[in-house]
């Protein structure tokens, strides 16, 4: 029987180099994660990227993000933030469930959206990593997808009823009050429900006004009504960074040769992303009133100008220092740059296809917040009573970084405004609330997000992450009065 030669050994020598060219490969891979992945330490503080005219670094390309994220541990033995000179912090409510979005009633009530984001589509290592970014910053909790009205019935500051006004949501945000109409956010639509003075439970089923594009990368959507209650405008964030998943995914103005043509367009408004809309209820019409704004979040009217104004957050993996989050002025028709170029025209050349024919119509914001502070909450101090340093201007809630080293934001801020309804120059964000971040970075006991006024002037803050809202007022400043009895309801 014929036999087959038995194969031979390979020579301890060449196993031997083997071995070394896969050690080699496997150190050179190591070394790269490593390096790939360090995170890009700033090199200018976050308050030199602040104001009208910020100091602007390099921008520092990245294919690994940044990730440092504060873990949140809650605030243990009745601590709470700390106020600055002047200004007192109390709790108002607790023991809610990631609350993040308020609106004040005529009758003093407080509205308050126990939310969260809808399900994340998309698995993978994206969605992983997704995933654990979000358990880590608090936010991979369900949503509550529930209003819950807050009444404070003796005016001691402190919310002593709670009761469920809507559940059964789909992720709500903004809210606001026109006329017998509680119109509500939720985020994939546009809805209103019938409301009476008074009312602690509301069952009757929504009306649609408008199909919004919902979920994506940012899912909250906050809207406004007009002083005349005619029109609401509604934030919608991008569904992306950088619109890496296309550019027809966030509308098609986006994709449109003449993308201003497509804004007069009323029905471009309900399939469009990183931008204010406008909306009519009664007609049920829309259009884009201002695009190119990555993320708006708090809007709110300027009380000298009546001018609408909002807070955006801006672009991720250009390093630590750029770009700033900012607070602007939005004017109808205005082009905000994103994702094409920021801050008034600096070019990311990270987008394709290029549009330099929309570099010269990047309006420039009008105060930047720092980078990557992740500035939500918006109000100015119209008939906020905390005292003369902060009678004009805005209040504004940065709920912090997770993509910075150090971090930034996790706090509240006041930007001083002059007369003429714009930032003063050569003035900085004042710190209002801090205390939120503890000193080793490492930790957070809460974030701030929504901000309003409550009856009696003070400020009140959604904490999320601390399941609370805070009251801050100023120091001596009486309590306000009990609301007046609510009427019977019909």
């Amino acid at each position: 029987m014929i036999g087959f030669p038995r194969p031979r050994p390979y020579p301890r020598r060449m196993l031997k180099r083997i071995l070394i060219a896969l050690a080699i490969v496997v150190v050179a891979v190591a070394a790269f994660l490593f390096w790939a992945t360090r995170p890009d330490i700033a090199k200018l503080s976050e308050q030199a990227v602040t104001g009208v005219v910020p100091q602007l670094g390099e921008a520092r390309s990245q294919d690994f993000p940044t990730v440092s994220i504060a873990k949140p541990v809650g605030w243990a033995n009745g601590a709470k933030p700390i106020a600055a000179a002047g200004l007192n912090v109390a709790p108002f409510a607790g023991k809610l469930d990631h609350p993040r979005w308020m609106y004040r009633l005529p009758n003093g009530d407080v509205l308050v959206a126990e939310t969260n984001s809808p399900p994340r589509e998309g698995g993978g290592i994206t969605g992983w990593i997704m995933g654990i970014m979000m358990n880590r910053a608090g936010a991979g909790v369900p949503s509550a997808n529930r209003i819950t009205l807050l009444r404070d019935t003796n005016g001691d500051g402190v919310a002593d009823q709670r009761s469920a006004l809507l559940e059964g949501l789909n992720s709500p945000s903004g809210m606001a009050l026109v006329g017998d109409w509680l119109y509500v956010a939720n985020t994939d639509a546009l809805v209103r429900f019938p409301y009476k003075a008074g009312d602690t439970r509301i069952t009757a089923k929504p009306e649609k006004i408008l199909d919004l594009a919902g979920g994506g990368n940012h899912w909250a959507r906050n809207i406004l009504a007009s002083p005349d209650g005619k029109r609401i405008y509604v934030a919608v964030g991008s569904s992306s960074n950088l619109a890496e998943n296309g550019l027809d995914k966030e509308g098609a103005i986006y994709t449109a040769e003449t993308p201003f043509d497509v804004a007069k367009n009323l029905d471009a408004a309900k399939r469009t992303r990183a931008a204010i809309l406008e909306v009519v209820p009664e007609t049920k019409s829309s259009r884009v009133f201002a695009w190119g704004l990555r993320n708006p979040n708090g809007m709110a009217f300027e009380p000298h100008t009546g001018a609408l104004w909002t807070v955006v957050n801006e672009r991720d993996m250009l390093g630590s220092d750029m770009p700033p989050d900012y607070l602007t002025q939005v004017d109808f028709g205005t082009f905000y740059g994103w994702p094409w170029n920021y801050w008034g025209g600096y070019v990311d050349k990270r987008v394709t296809p290029e549009r330099p024919d929309l570099r010269e119509y990047s309006k420039r914001p009008d105060f930047a917040l720092g980078p990557h502070t992740a500035p939500l909450g918006l109000a100015f101090a119209a008939d906020a009573k905390l005292g003369g340093q902060f009678a004009n201007g805005a209040f504004v809630a940065l709920h912090g970084s997770w993509n910075r080293e150090p971090p930034s934001g996790y706090k509240l801020v006041f930007v001083p405004f002059g007369d003429n309804g714009f930032p003063l120059k050569g003035k900085k964000p004042v710190d209002l609330l801090t205390g939120f971040l503890n000193k080793d970075g490492k930790t957070v006991n809460g974030r701030p997000v929504g901000l309003i006024t409550d009856a009696g002037g003070a400020l009140l803050v959604a904490d999320d992450v601390g399941n609370m809202i805070w009251r801050v007022s100023a120091t001596g400043a009486a309590t306000p009065a009990a609301p007046a009895a609510a009427p019977a309801k019909k």
